[in-house]
């Protein structure tokens, strides 16, 4: 039997109504796991909607863990040192930026959900909000008598 694992997920992003994608890409010196433009269409829905936004997106995937700070870690560690150039482009492109926490959580094992000094002190200097997702799914129903 295949037991579902909690994961986790967070991401990064610049966003907002229009700005050059391929620009903020050079002055990072990081590649996006994502990009999208405002306008373009969202193909796995079933009906049909558009992006309202631009966005440029750094993204650990869906990860098995019981830390949030480990994912938290893996995108923080690559953008930490280009607070200036975040702040820059937000400047220039009237962008905003925002962290995303997104935990699946199976079975009750909830990870743990705390943000460190050096993650808090980055957010703060590049102005950046969280938004965190937590999605808990049923217990497997066991055919096991607990109490008889």
């Amino acid at each position: 039997m295949f037991v579902e694992r909690t994961k986790v997920r967070v991401y990064f992003s610049l966003f907002g109504d229009t700005f050059p994608l391929d620009y903020v890409t050079e002055k990072l010196g990081i590649t996006p796991s994502n990009t999208y433009t405002k306008g373009d269409i969202i193909t796995h829905l079933p009906i049909t909607l558009a992006r309202k936004e631009t966005a440029w997106v750094l993204d650990t995937g869906y990860q098995e863990s019981l830390d949030v700070n480990d994912q938290l870690q893996q995108v923080i560690t690559q953008l930490r040192k280009k607070a200036f150039i975040i702040n820059e482009i937000k400047m220039n492109y009237s962008v905003e930026c925002k962290i995303f926490i997104v935990a699946e959580i199976e079975e009750g094992d909830t990870p743990a959900i705390y943000l460190d000094r050096d993650v808090i002190r980055f957010a703060s200097i590049i102005e950046a909000e969280f938004d965190i997702d937590l999605y808990a799914y049923p217990y497997e129903e066991s055919n096991d008598v607990l109490f008889e």
